[in-house]
């Protein structure tokens, strides 16, 4: 059966046209349902005038504004492909996304000016459409303004492709990983029932909205659903707790990561924050101390754990905010319209509890597969089980727990960091004769990367000299932050670095 895509916010416009649909709190601006119906249908119009049509790719640099959301479901009524770019990546870095994805138009912000200009070229980018953080006089706005209505939206269904999210590759490329309309819906779905999102939630989200954590939890199940979703440009502690202790305000979800958490609960303003509005505070992106789960559930607040990734369009699994405490640690239980499995090296199925193998996923929330990317498809999907790379077990009552990287990926600060993207970087220095990168404990970020290197015969290299060749090539979250000399790196048989030696 084929399932036939819905335009959310024209249903929305419809129903509730009053609706307050997205505010952008750093330029003070809101729309409604019934504006925001009429802003996505100039975005539509806009890009189909520069030559964007189904099947075309536009990219957006943005930091979180509320145009961010309009592009996208620009993207959705004309059937082109939605990428968003991290803007904490560094022009080379950048250019190989852009290029990889074949993106015409790439709409900006005023600040990503000079890195929108270096991509046009390499990248054969025939549109640059720069906005601003103050919503108005720029060349976005005029292009609404001046833009004709779109064409007749094309006959869309779950199976087309929305948008394409890059995660860090393991092999020193990024990967896009293929996000249909159906993945964003079943997410919608899947979240929506135990997170209790609804057509009265209200959302302050803080996380970039180039990350699907940004954008799926829970800015377009929020949408889905009819609610009202409010941006802020950047996180800061002490603001997010005013925002969220303000009753007129009133919202009712929230999402961040552990060091979101952690900073809000060292502000002198925590104490003070009155949560009782907020239904669901939900945390991701890396696991969760108990200290700091406690710590919010003495304020009133159990804090909503989880599993996802990028192909998973995110959610894999939950954990009811009731369970937070009593299950700590858990990443909770499998969405409603998900399957999971845990697989031994053999390949066979773990079946009692306590027993680590790696999480596998299937469902209508799992991507088809990599953009371009055919090997990396087929290497991490198998009849349709999406292989997470990550080692877990699941107790005697089914509550799943992820206990370590069945591959050598690390996240910091919310950040999935692939080692052989960093080590490739570091190879380029004449000095190297081996390089490890590790994911290490760090109280702030959750973990961050150590280098392990062993220098050639002869050659000196200090510390210092490595952090700095990373400084302008890499984004900063994926920059080590120490370096460790050995003689030589430890590894197997078969001659495979053996970095769990090494942490």
């Amino acid at each position: 059966m084929t399932v036939k895509v819905y335009d959310w916010i024209k249903h929305h416009a419809r129903r509730v046209p009053d609706q307050t649909a997205s505010v952008d709190l750093h330029s003070g601006r809101h729309f409604s349902y019934v504006e925001m119906d009429r802003r996505v249908d100039q975005c539509a119009g806009m890009l189909a005038e520069l030559g964007v049509g189904r099947g075309d790719r536009c990219a957006v640099l943005l930091p979180n504004t509320s145009d961010f959301f309009e592009v996208q479901f620009a993207c959705a009524r004309l059937g082109a492909i939605f990428v968003p770019l991290n803007w904490r990546l560094t022009v080379p870095e950048l250019t190989y996304i852009v290029g990889d994805a074949g993106a015409k138009v790439l709409i900006h912000d005023a600040d990503f000016a000079e890195t929108a200009e270096a991509l046009q070229e390499p990248c054969e980018i025939t549109h640059l459409v720069e906005t601003s953080a103050e919503g108005a006089n720029n060349a976005y706005e005029y292009g609404l303004a001046a833009a004709s209505p779109p064409p007749p939206p094309p006959d869309l269904t779950h199976d087309d492709t929305w948008t394409i999210m890059y995660t860090s590759g393991t092999t020193g490329h990024p990967k896009g990983a293929i996000i249909t309309h159906g993945m964003t819906f079943w997410n919608a779905i899947n979240l929506g029932g135990p997170h209790l999102v609804g057509p009265q939630s209200k959302l302050l989200n803080v996380l970039p909205l180039f990350h699907t954590g940004g954008l799926n939890c829970y800015c377009n199940p929020v949408f889905h659903a009819g609610g009202t979703v409010e941006v802020v440009r950047d996180f800061e502690p002490g603001a997010a707790l005013k925002l969220l202790g303000d009753p007129e305000r009133g919202y009712t979800h929230f999402f961040g990561i552990p060091a979101h958490y952690l900073f809000m609960s060292q502000h002198p303003d925590f104490d003070s924050t009155d949560f009782g509005h907020v239904q669901v505070a939900g945390i991701g992106g890396a696991p969760s101390s108990l200290p700091l789960l406690e710590t919010w559930a003495a304020r009133g607040l159990s804090l909503a754990q989880g599993f996802g990734m990028t192909e998973t369009s995110p959610a894999v699994t939950a954990l009811d905010a009731p369970m937070a405490l009593a299950k700590a640690g858990s990443v909770g239980l499998p969405v409603l319209h998900t399957q999971v499995r845990l697989v031994a090296e053999d390949g066979s199925d773990i079946t009692e509890p306590d027993t680590i193998g790696e999480l596998w996923a299937k469902g209508p929330n799992i991507t088809p597969g990599y953009w371009n990317k055919p090997e990396a498809t087929a290497e991490t999907i198998t009849d349709g089980w999406l292989h997470t790379g990550d080692a877990a077990r699941f107790d005697e009552d089914g509550y799943y727990y992820i206990v370590d990287r069945w591959k050598d990926m690390y996240i910091s600060g919310g950040e999935n960091v692939y080692p052989a993207e960093v080590e490739n970087v570091i190879y380029q220095l004449p000095h190297v004769a081996e390089v490890a990168i590790i994911g290490v404990p760090d109280e702030r970020w959750g973990e961050v990367g150590c280098a392990v290197v062993a220098v050639k015969p002869g050659q000196l290299l200090e510390e210092t000299d490595v952090l700095r060749h990373c400084q302008d090539k890499l984004a900063r979250y994926k920059q080590p932050k120490s370096v460790r000399f050995v003689d030589a790196l430890p590894r197997n048989a078969t001659g495979k670095v053996l970095k769990r030696e090494l942490r």
